[in-house]
């Protein structure tokens, strides 16, 4: 009888230990998911202005602006610049090409967030007080434009163009215009423009 007493206090006792050990080791476990469940902290609302500073042509522009506000509407509604145009607001006209750090950009979709202190450069950033720039010069010497709407982005984009040495042949103008849209279908005197300016927008990159 005491041998069967002792047997189950020992099972008892065991089961005690094994129970209180899973216990422990469970424990910690168990307060770790609680952790990773619980809620995060709150993200910032994205339309809560954000604080940033916008080279352009030269000078620089401190602003407040919603995080998904545009180059484009940044140039257009903040900085007071209405040379780039929005045209389909979607990247496939060239309307609003300008160039950020000698790159031309569609900045219909480009968040002004990403240009932060980069130099963005506008039509309006390219003659020399009276002077106009070569290419303006251009358009103007071979009727490159007849509304004009989309003129400003091919002027810029025309630019970039020679810069990247894609001037060489009016096959390879054409091509690297080929994003830049006009409905007016002046390409043939768009392509004359950019063949006079290549010249001369050359030599000062050499200079």
């Amino acid at each position: 009888m005491t041998q069967n007493k002792d047997a189950t206090m020992s099972g008892f006792n065991r089961r005690k230990f094994i129970t209180a050990a899973a216990g422990t080791a469970v424990a910690p476990l168990a307060a770790r998911v609680a952790g990773a469940a619980s809620p995060a902290s709150p993200a910032q609302d994205a339309s809560l202005p954000v604080q940033l500073t916008l080279r352009v042509n030269g000078g620089s522009k401190q602003l407040n602006l919603d995080a998904r506000t545009t180059v484009l509407d940044a140039l257009r509604e903040h900085v007071g610049l209405t040379g780039s145009k929005k045209g389909c607001d979607h990247g496939q006209c060239g309307a609003c090409t300008v160039l950020i750090e000698g790159r031309r950009v569609l900045s219909c979709l480009t968040l002004a967030l990403v240009a932060q202190d980069q130099e963005i450069t506008t039509i309006e950033g390219l003659a020399s007080g009276d002077k106009l720039h070569p290419m303006q010069q251009a358009f103007i010497d071979q009727d490159a434009f007849q509304c004009g709407y989309c003129t400003p982005g091919q002027i810029m984009s025309a630019v970039a163009c020679v810069r990247e040495g894609h001037a060489g042949s009016e096959e390879d103008i054409r091509e690297h215009m080929s994003g830049n849209l006009c409905r007016c279908a002046a390409y043939p005197n768009i392509v004359a423009a950019v063949k006079q300016a290549a010249p001369a927008i050359s030599s000062e990159q050499k200079g």
